[in-house]
């Protein structure tokens, strides 16, 4: 059994991948809120980062549960 994904059957990838935005967001608020930039584009850079992470679980899910279809 792999542990790539948690009992409800999700991958991995797609919870940290939703959690790096989540943070990301906060970041990229946070730098807004005191003006520094810096603060704000690696905000950015997370989320763009976390949305790759979960397509990626997405589709590793999409393929396990073609596969288990079959």
């Amino acid at each position: 059994m792999s542990h790539d994904h948690d009992n409800a059957g999700i991958d991995r990838d797609r919870t940290e991948g939703s959690l790096k935005q989540m943070g990301g967001n906060l970041k990229e608020g946070a730098g807004k809120l005191v003006g520094d930039e810096k603060l704000r584009r690696e905000g950015e850079a997370d989320q763009a980062e976390g949305k790759v992470q979960n397509a990626w679980g997405g589709a590793k899910d999409a393929v396990r549960d073609a596969v288990s279809k079959d």
